[in-house]
């Protein structure tokens, strides 16, 4: 197993670069809901028409 992880030497570049991997396309998918919810909420409130 640790050889598995250690990746022939490379195993430090390898895993980091998974991480960063995952980060990047977690706060992708974060971002997109976020302004997917915040559009329509908007959407929601204009099609309400406005407050008085």
């Amino acid at each position: 197993m640790r050889e598995f992880f250690a990746m022939g030497g490379y195993g430090a570049y390898v895993w980091s670069a998974y991480f960063l991997c995952v980060v990047v396309l977690g706060g992708t998918v974060a971002f997109s809901i976020t302004n997917l919810r915040t559009l329509l909420r908007t959407l929601s409130n204009s099609q309400q028409g406005p407050s008085d």
